[in-house]
C-alpha cells in the first residue's frame, strides 16, 4: 500500500537515527497516539503545512505564542527588522526595557522583570530565588502541575511526563526529590496540612495559574487566594506559573482573569509570575517577576545568581514587543468567542455519538476528558482515571480530515486570532466522524 506520508515518514526514519526518539520534544514522537509524527515545514494563519504538503488547520499554535496566527505581518516585520540590525550583542538592548514595560503595564503584579530564554529556565529561577530570599528549602509543587524540566519540580508532572506515563524523571537524585513536596491539585486541606508539619522549612508553594499540562484543569473557587493566604501567613512565596497562561488566557493572564481582575471580590496577588510562549511571539524568549524586593535578591543587585548569553535577545524581544502590542483586548474577545463556539461543537459531536465526557476550560484555553462527566477533572487522579484510549482515534480521525490536534489528551486546545470562519468550519466538519471514532475505541 502506497503511504500518504511519504515525505513524513522519510524524515522521521532520519531523524531517528540522529536524535533521541527522533525528536527534540517527546509529545512530537506522537508517542502516545501512535502514527508517524508530521514535519511541519511552513505556517501561515491559523494553518501548518507539512513535509508532504498537506494543509492543517492548526490547533496547537505552538503551544501557545502564535496567538495573533502564524508568521503576523507585524511580527514579521518587527523580526526581519531586528535581525537586519544583528542577531545577538551580549549586551542591553531597548526592547528589553520595552517589553518589560509592556508586562508591567498589563500585569501589575510585576514590579521587576527578569528575561530568560525559556520556561524551564523562568521556574528554576523563580525556585531558586524564592529559597534565597526566604533561607528555606523545601518547595511545594501538585501533582500533574508542569513547570519544566528542573530536577526538583519533575515528580508527579503533567505534560509529556504525563504523556509518557512516567512517575518522574530518572537521573533526579533522592537528596533532590525530598526538597519538593508534591500534593494533590485544588486540596487546601493538603496544603495546611504540609505548612503545619514543615512550615519553616517552606520556601515557597509553586502552582500554574489554571493547569494545562494533565489536560485543562480548573482551579476550584478560592483556591488560589487560599494559597496566597497560606503562604503569607507562614512568610513563604507563591510562585504562579503562567509560562502556559500568561498573554494566553487573556490580556493580563490567568491572574488578570481571577485574582487581578479589577472586578474581582477577593483579590489575591503572588509573590513571583513565571512567563514564556506568548511572551516571545514564536521565538525563544520567558521571563520571571513580582515583588521588587523579591526580585531584586538576584543578581547583580542580590546574592541570588542568574544569567545568560542569550536573556533578552534582541530578535526575541522585537517579536515579543509586537506580539503584546498587537494582542489587544479585543484579540481576546475574539478567540473568547472562537473558544466556547469550537467547545461547544466539540461537545455536541461527542454526545451525538453517546461518548461520555466532560470538557475543562480555564479562560479560551479547554481540553476534552472523556469518560468524566459524573465529576470532571479536578486533579492529577480525575486526569489519569478517563478514558484516554478514546483519544488515539479522535485524534487520527482529525489529522486525516486536516485538523492537527495536541497529539496527547493531556494538553489543551488553543485558538488564534487567525481562525476565520473557513478554518473553524473545516474543523466542525471534521468533529461528527472523529466522535465516532472515539465511540468505537476500545480500551
Amino acid at each position: 500500500m502506497t503511504s500518504s506520508n511519504p515525505r513524513n515518514e522519510e524524515l522521521f526514519d532520519r531523524a531517528r537515527q540522529l536524535m533521541p526518539g527522533g525528536v527534540n520534544s517527546p509529545v512530537r514522537a506522537f508517542g502516545s497516539v501512535g502514527g508517524t509524527p508530521r514535519f511541519m515545514v511552513s505556517a501561515k494563519g491559523p494553518y501548518l503545512t507539512d513535509a508532504d504538503g498537506k494543509e492543517y488547520v492548526d490547533l496547537v499554535c505552538s503551544w501557545g505564542p502564535a496567538l495573533l496566527g502564524h508568521a503576523h505581518p507585524a511580527v514579521l516585520d518587527a523580526v526581519h527588522a531586528a535581525v537586519d540590525r544583528g542577531l545577538s550583542f551580549g549586551a542591553s538592548t531597548p526592547d528589553e526595557a520595552n517589553l518589560a514595560e509592556i508586562v508591567k503595564e498589563r500585569v501589575p503584579a510585576v514590579e521587576r522583570l527578569r528575561m530568560v530564554s525559556t520556561g524551564t529556565e523562568a521556574t528554576m529561577t523563580a525556585v531558586r530565588l524564592a529559597r534565597g530570599f526566604t533561607g528555606r528549602n523545601l518547595i511545594i509543587k501538585f501533582a500533574g502541575c508542569y513547570h519544566g524540566h528542573l530536577d526538583g519540580l519533575l515528580a508527579a508532572a503533567g505534560s509529556g511526563v504525563a504523556t509518557l506515563a512516567l512517575p518522574g524523571s530518572a537521573g533526579v537524585t533522592e537528596a533532590t526529590a525530598a526538597e519538593t513536596l508534591v500534593l494533590p491539585y485544588n486540596d487546601l486541606t493538603a496544603v495546611k496540612e504540609a505548612f503545619a508539619a514543615h512550615g519553616q522549612n517552606i520556601a515557597a508553594v509553586i502552582t500554574e495559574a489554571a493547569p494545562a499540562n494533565m489536560g485543562v484543569v480548573t482551579p476550584g473557587e478560592g483556591f488560589n487566594l487560599g494559597l496566597s493566604r497560606i503562604t503569607r501567613e507562614h512568610g513563604a512565596l507563591l510562585i504562579v506559573d503562567e509560562v502556559l497562561t500568561g498573554f494566553r488566557t487573556g490580556y493580563s493572564g490567568y491572574w488578570g482573569l481571577t485574582g487581578g481582575a479589577p472586578d474581582a471580590a477577593e483579590p489575591w496577588t503572588p509573590d513571583l509570575l513565571t512567563f514564556g510562549k506568548v511572551i516571545g511571539g514564536g521565538m525563544p524568549t520567558a521571563a520571571l517577576g513580582g515583588r521588587a524586593d523579591v526580585m531584586d535578591y538576584l543578581a547583580p543587585t542580590g546574592p541570588v545568581y542568574q544569567a545568560g548569553t542569550l536573556s533578552g535577545n534582541p530578535v526575541a524581544m522585537a517579536a515579543g514587543v509586537a506580539t503584546l502590542t498587537h494582542a489587544t483586548r479585543d484579540v481576546y474577545s475574539f478567540i473568547d468567542v472562537r473558544s466556547l463556539e469550537l467547545s461547544s461543537a466539540l461537545s455536541s459531536a461527542l454526545d451525538s455519538a453517546g461518548v461520555d465526557h466532560s470538557i475543562q476550560f480555564a479562560g479560551n484555553l479547554f481540553s476534552v476528558a472523556f469518560g468524566t462527566s459524573a465529576n470532571g477533572v479536578h486533579n492529577y487522579a480525575d486526569a489519569q482515571a478517563q478514558e484516554s484510549f478514546r483519544y488515539a482515534p479522535f485524534f487520527h480521525s482529525m489529522l486525516e480530515a486536516g485538523v492537527y490536534l495536541p497529539p496527547s489528551v493531556f494538553e489543551a486546545w488553543f485558538l488564534s486570532a487567525a481562525h476565520d470562519d473557513t478554518a473553524m468550519n473545516r474543523i466542525f466538519d471534521a468533529l461528527p466522524a472523529a466522535a465516532k471514532a472515539a465511540a468505537a475505541a476500545q480500551a
